[in-house]
């Protein structure tokens, strides 16, 4: 079982595009908005499955309205683009910051090979399917997850 991570500190950048957080075992991390939305723990973004989950381009200018606690284990961010489904829990929030570059550079490669870029925003599912426009939730059907 993994050990549990706890914050020390989560602070918003006066331009609500970075959100830094400290946490116990001395790791601070500087976590753009646009890859904590793009990285979302939410099933709009995270499907059912692995093999439902998208990658989202145009999110660069993305930025967080909302930090709301959840528990005492996470905190549910609130974007710009009303995208606020996802609840972070603090061991994701530590591993977003400890796998920043290897998982940026995914991100990035991932965009490439699907035409997508930071700056349009479209959402491409990462294995077969359609893309959806909006979320798991949409299009009638829904998933009911939200």
């Amino acid at each position: 079982m993994t050990e549990e991570r706890w914050p020390t500190e989560i602070r918003l950048s006066g331009d609500k595009r970075v959100l830094n957080v400290a946490f116990d075992d001395g790791g601070r991390y500087a976590l753009p908005a646009e890859y904590l939305r793009v990285s979302s723990p939410s099933a709009e973004v995270q499907g059912h499955s692995p093999a439902e989950r998208k990658v989202i381009g145009g999110k660069r200018a993305v930025a967080i309205l909302e930090i709301q606690p959840v528990g005492n284990y996470a905190v549910k961010l609130g974007f710009d683009d009303m995208h606020d489904t996802g609840i972070f829990g603090w061991n994701y929030l530590h591993e977003l910051g400890r796998e920043y570059d290897s998982r940026w550079a995914t991100y990035l490669d991932e965009l490439a090979e699907r035409g997508l870029d930071r700056e349009t925003a479209k959402v491409a599912p990462i294995k077969g399917g359609t893309a959806a426009k909006g979320g798991c939730g949409s299009g009638g059907g829904g998933c009911g997850c939200h």
